[in-house]
């Protein structure tokens, strides 16, 4: 579980830093990188909530 907060942790300084990067220069190729950064982080997150719960009914049954 650490390894994940650290993953989640740079995966919000990267989002960050890509919006950051889009107010400083203009460039929308930064802001694109953030969307596709945390879309797919979103997705990872959603799929491994979903084997976790899987894991729980796993359990009960």
């Amino acid at each position: 579980m650490f390894l994940l907060r650290i993953v989640g942790l740079l995966t919000a300084i990267a989002v960050g830093v890509g919006i950051a990067a889009f107010l400083f220069t203009g460039e929308r190729r930064y802001l694109g990188l953030a969307w596709r950064i945390a879309k797919y982080a979103l997705i990872f997150a959603l799929a491994l909530f979903a084997l976790l719960a899987f894991e729980r009914l796993i359990v009960i049954l």
